[in-house]
């Protein structure tokens, strides 16, 4: 699902079933650390966190890197090994995990969710701003199979993911303007004040997009120069 969105340095594992918590030969696939984490979690959440974490050590594995805990991390982000960047998501029934070496990739943000649209219009305007809406019903008429305002969403969970490692600030909702387009990219300009790293001011992200399989799809790729879009 996700090569397509990301560029060849980086490694993404995805699979659409979960790990029963063992390997066929009996070995854990959580450690000691991960499995405090959700000791207590019902079966799904514990399903869902073994799996997304086996992706990671699977992609981490493909950079000649031994298997280690992946860990939350400050507002809840995964802690990478040294010089590597990241992003996890899962959904009902899908789990990926997406990794780089930093040198290549500063920051990455994936996010997956069900193909369907939000429907609730409360839940749709606190997610997104007027002009997206009124962009969202132009998008809904020329394209009207596509769940644009759940992949709006989505979107915006990608950007968020890129954003806090970034900065290590919050970023609302309304705190970025995204641009769906039809061909599978979109945009997002910050419209609070960005990081600085060597003289330049991080303005935005690109990312793409895809539907497929009953999911939809997003991912942002911050090269290392610190930004998508610099000013």
């Amino acid at each position: 699902m996700l090569t397509s969105l990301l560029p060849p340095q980086v490694t993404a594992v995805d699979t659409f079933h979960d790990s029963a918590g063992t390997h066929d030969g009996g070995a854990r696939l959580l450690f000691p650390e991960e499995e405090a984490l959700v000791a207590a979690a019902v079966a799904k959440r514990r399903h869902e966190f073994t799996t997304v974490r086996h992706c990671a050590r699977t992609a981490l594995a493909s950079f000649g890197l031994p298997p280690a805990p992946v860990l939350p991390g400050p507002r809840g982000a995964p802690r990478w090994p040294d010089g590597m960047v990241g992003s996890l998501t899962h959904c009902a029934g899908y789990r990926a995990a997406a990794v780089a070496r930093d040198t290549t990739v500063a920051a990455l943000g994936i996010d997956a969710e069900p193909a369907e649209p939000l429907r609730d219009e409360g839940v749709l305007k606190l997610v997104t701003l007027a002009d997206e809406r009124t962009a969202l019903r132009a998008l809904a008429a020329h394209r009207p199979g596509v769940p644009w305002d759940r992949l709006l969403f989505s979107a915006k969970e990608s950007v968020y993911k890129a954003w806090s490692p970034l900065t290590g600030r919050w970023l609302g909702f309304h705190d970025a303007r995204v641009t769906l387009r039809p061909d599978g990219t979109f945009t997002a300009d910050l419209l609070v004040p960005g990081t600085t790293r060597a003289g330049t001011t991080l303005t935005g992200f690109d990312g793409r997009w895809q539907v497929r399989d009953g999911l939809a799809v997003t991912a942002v790729t911050v090269p290392p120069e610190h930004g998508a879009r610099t000013a």
